[in-house]
Order: structure tokens, then sequence, then C-alpha cells
């Protein structure tokens, strides 16, 4: 063995291991912080923001985890089957994510609504909404809003551009209400207009509905 390679090896293995270390370090970090009553911070308010979302929490979003807090996730807790012990732990940021958003996930949301549906009623509006929240919820795609949305191919409004135009009041309330849980789609997860739609695969989907333009299925 030549002796003179060994700190040239320590070295290029310890540079490898901080390589590999530093990105799970910074993924670790960005995770939402455990939150209990007294915590203060800006996980506070994404939490009390995605439970208003939800109709959780009725109050102002302040960066303080006081009683009110408390009273609503145990309430979301109870009701989407987590222990309900009013600290926001693993379990309950995960739930939280697949089935709601915070303010810039609204923002997205509404934005891929009103590139989509501006021209449809409030409800075909909503369905779209829903079909991203449906999406968002399901283990086949992506799991996040913007990745959900801006997935490769998923919606023509992104290719196109549209996706960039400046949403409306009526986009933003139609993105508050499918988060809320309104579904009009009967739980679809695509949709398509048959006056433009060409893919064989997206018309043997089973059909749900038919809102406005647009056919919705699962």
């Amino acid at each position: 063995m030549n002796i003179k390679f060994i700190p040239h090896s320590i070295a290029l293995f310890l540079i490898f291991i901080l390589a590999f270390s530093i990105p799970a370090q910074s993924a670790q970090a960005a995770s939402p912080a455990t939150l209990k009553v007294g915590s203060s911070g800006a996980d506070v308010p994404d939490l009390q923001y995605r439970l208003k979302t939800l109709g959780y929490f009725n109050k102002d979003v302040t960066a303080y985890f006081g009683t009110t807090t408390l009273e609503s996730l145990k309430r979301f807790q109870k009701d989407y089957g987590i222990a309900s012990d009013g600290v926001a732990g693993k379990q309950t940021w995960e739930t939280l994510k697949k089935v709601s958003v915070n303010q810039t996930e609204l923002t997205l949301l509404a934005r891929i609504i009103y590139a989509e549906a501006r021209g449809e009623s409030y409800k075909g509006q909503v369905a779209v909404g829903a079909v991203v929240m449906n999406r968002l919820a399901s283990s086949s795609f992506p799991n996040s809003i913007r990745g959900v949305i801006e997935q490769p191919r998923a919606f023509t409004a992104v290719d196109d551009g549209q996706y960039k135009l400046t949403p409306d009041k009526t986009a933003y309330q139609a993105a508050q209400d499918a988060v809320k849980g309104y579904d009009p789609t009967g739980d679809a997860l695509y949709y398509f207009n048959p006056q433009t739609a060409t893919s064989d695969w997206i018309w043997s989907r089973k059909q749900t509905v038919k809102i406005g333009r647009h056919i919705f299925a699962v």
C-alpha cells in the first residue's frame, strides 16, 4: 500500500460524508416544528392559516400558539382521526399538508382555477380546485400543491402560460371552498373539455359529472 495516499483518501471520505449530510440536515431544518401551547415562531402562523382555510380557526393569524389555536387544532385532530392532544407533531403536519394550504399555496390554487376555468360558473371553478385537492390527497400524485399543479403536462394553462395571470376574487373564493371540502366533482382526479380532448386515455376514464364545458373523471 502506498502510505502517501492515505491522508488524501481520508480527506475525500470526509468530503463525501459532508456532502451528503448537509442536505439531510437542511431538509430536517425545513420540517415544521412540533408546536404546542406557548409555542411561537414562523410555523405557528402557518399552522393557524391552514386551520383557518379548513374552517377550524376563526381569529386573526398570529405567531403565538394560544388556547384558541389549541382548541382549533384538537377539533381538527379529532375529525381527521389523529390523537386529539393539541400538539402539532409529525402526523398532524403530514395530514394538514394533505388537506389544507398555506397562504402561498392558496394563491397557486387560485391561479390555476382562474387560468383553467375563469369562463366557467362558480361551481365549475370550485370543481377545478377540488381536482387539485383530490390529487394532493392521492398517493398517485405529488405531495404538494405546487407539485400537483406544476407537474409536467398536468394542466394546459401551465403549459401555455395562462397560469401566470393574476386571479380575481372569485378564483380565491373558489380556492377557499375547494380547500374546505366543497367537491362537486364526485372525487374526480381528472377533467377535460370534450370539444377539444383528443386523448383516447382520458376518454377511457370513468366519468363522474359534467359541469359547464368540463367532464370530470376518476
